[in-house]
């Protein structure tokens, strides 16, 4: 009876029938389970989702739970705007840990460079860089990691060519590393990649293998060169302040002894006017008084004095008086 109830039944009703099967309950939370994992996504922290509708952008979501269209007709792209990437040129990480293990580029010519002054040179690089807009990376290029990598190697190339290789090995390398960061971003804001060069940093710079042995010698030259002359201008910035400090040295004391001959023929001329002048007074007085000053300056250095009679007619040495006795007498005639 059941049976041909079901067969008599009208067509639009025996859905009913079918929703009342346990089976078909199952069937309906699998496509229910279906519809939320195609339609609920997350994007996490950090990162940017572009949800594109048919393959056309048509809006950015930021972190956090998000819904769009099922069956496909809405595509989720997440992009990381914190992370940095790191490309490396003329050669590869193999493994990173205790011990980070190196290996050569597919292309052995990658690191080979020309110098400006016609010199050739092993240059690795290392170039990091963040994703600041996801819709221009995404679109605006079709392969953004293949056109980083040729412009960074056109730009290191450019640079080095335009330097030499002692600035390339030693003192110059900073410089270039921020020269190639600046022009790299220069190109990129141009074709809106959507990138921004965090760092570039020059790894491992060094001449070729088959020339290391002359270049070596080469730089030990120069080395011993630049010590010699380091030595020479130590040894002339020793000589020289010593020899004009000499020099002032000698001109003050010139100078001072000028002025102190100067100074005394001019205090000998006034005591000479001074005593004309009293001379001129009382001529008798100061002879006397000359007298007696010069007979005190003279008698200390007398060894022997001899007291003679004006009228005596030979020389009989009447008194002989010590040295002291005649310092004595003189000390005591000073007025």
């Amino acid at each position: 009876m059941g049976e041909r109830w079901e067969i008599l039944m009208p067509r639009q009703y025996r859905w009913r029938r079918w929703v009342q099967l346990p089976w078909g309950w199952i069937a309906l939370g699998v496509v229910l389970v279906w519809l939320s994992l195609t339609s609920l996504f997350t994007v996490e922290s950090g990162e940017v989702g572009l949800v594109l509708r048919f393959g056309r952008f048509v809006r950015e979501v930021g972190p956090g739970l998000h819904w769009k269209l099922p069956f496909g007709i809405e595509r989720v792209y997440k992009f990381s705007t914190e992370r940095i990437f790191k490309e490396e040129f003329g050669f590869r990480t193999r493994t990173v840990g205790e011990r980070t293990e190196y290996s050569p580029p597919e292309n052995p010519e990658e690191p080979v460079m020309l110098t400006g002054d016609l010199s050739i040179v092993h240059v690795e690089w290392v170039v990091q860089y963040r994703i600041v807009d996801p819709f221009a990376y995404r679109f605006r290029i079709a392969d953004p990691k293949k056109t980083l990598r040729d412009i960074s190697q056109a730009v290191v190339r450019k640079v080095i060519g335009d330097r030499t290789v002692d600035e390339v090995l030693t003192y110059g390398r900073e410089e270039i590393a921020d020269e190639v960061r600046r022009l790299m971003q220069a190109i990129l804001d141009a074709y809106g990649a959507g990138l921004r060069i965090e760092t570039v940093r020059l790894q491992n710079v060094q001449p070729p293998d088959p020339v290391k042995p002359a270049f070596h010698g080469v730089n030990q030259a120069k080395q011993e060169q630049e010590r010699l002359i380091n030595e020479a201008w130590e040894a002339y910035n020793r000589a020289i302040p010593q020899a004009e400090g000499e020099a002032k040295q000698t001109i003050a004391q010139a100078e001072g002894y000028a002025i102190e001959v100067v100074n005394r023929a001019r205090g000998d001329a006034e005591r000479f006017r001074a005593i004309w002048e009293e001379y001129r007074r009382a001529p008798d007085v100061t002879r006397q008084r000359i007298l007696l000053e010069t007979l005190a300056e003279v008698l200390p250095h007398v060894q022997q004095v001899l007291v003679l009679d004006p009228e005596t007619r030979s020389l009989v040495p009447l008194l002989s008086l010590p040295a002291t006795t005649g310092k004595k007498a003189a000390s005591e005639e000073k007025p």
